[in-house]
């Protein structure tokens, strides 16, 4: 924590004795705490100033200036679009599956908590994908915000709705698959990011190898990614 920062907004009373530390707190003139949780644990226990409308902070993880607006903490500065903080994931060992029914890919997740309700987050993955062809049937990925998918297409009919479709050609094929989506959470809570897939007939479908995946010079083992970026 910097110098300024503090864990506590304290009140006082008529009478009281204030500490040189305490009157230095008052002079930053914006309390300043090192991050979301110590602005949250700051405000309402006993002997500490209520939250309400109009209260001002600001923030050194992010180095943003943030306002209570009665429901919620919003961003104040930058003014202008900033990429806040930067979370990522590398997937760099094999995941498969072979079922109709989406799964998560494991260890293809990043956790990110928001600075403001009113920040946005720009999702950035790829994804590799071999498979068992089987009659030219497909592999469908979709992105995740916790429990809830986001950037899939419109569910119609028995038309599986998905954030992508990945169908290599053969065995010993890997195709990639990308994603870029900018999605609006409304929280500072921690918000959990991922990647499911599914099969589109119970064929094999694997994460970063081929469906064959020989152990030769003409096969590979590839990489697959999750950035997510705070931006306001």
């Amino acid at each position: 924590m910097g110098a300024n920062a503090q864990t506590t907004v304290p009140t006082f009373v008529s009478g009281q004795t204030l500490l040189a530390t305490q009157v230095n707190q008052i002079n930053t003139g914006v309390p300043v705490f090192a991050g979301t949780a110590e602005r949250d644990a700051a405000f309402g226990s006993t002997g500490e100033k209520i939250l309400a409308q109009g209260q001002l902070c600001y923030l050194e993880s992010t180095n943003v200036v943030q306002y209570y607006n009665g429901s919620a903490w919003a961003t104040l500065a930058p003014t202008t679009s900033a990429v806040l903080q930067i979370v990522s994931t590398t997937k760099t060992d094999t995941f498969s599956m072979n079922s109709t029914t989406y799964a998560d890919v494991t260890g293809l997740s990043v956790s990110i908590t928001p600075s403001s309700a009113s920040s946005r987050v720009l999702i950035i993955a790829n994804l590799t994908i071999g498979m068992d062809p089987n009659n030219s049937v497909g592999a469908y990925p979709r992105l995740m915000r916790g429990t809830t998918a986001i950037a899939v297409g419109t569910t119609a009919g028995s038309r599986i709705s998905s954030s992508g479709d990945a169908s290599p050609r053969s065995t010993t094929s890997i195709e990639t698959v990308a994603f870029n989506f900018v999605d609006s959470p409304a929280t500072t809570s921690a918000t959990t990011y991922k990647i499911q897939v599914r099969s589109q007939t119970a064929n094999n479908v694997h994460v970063n190898r081929s469906d064959l995946d020989s152990d030769t010079a003409t096969f590979s083992r590839t990489a697959s990614t999750i950035t997510v970026m705070e931006i306001v």
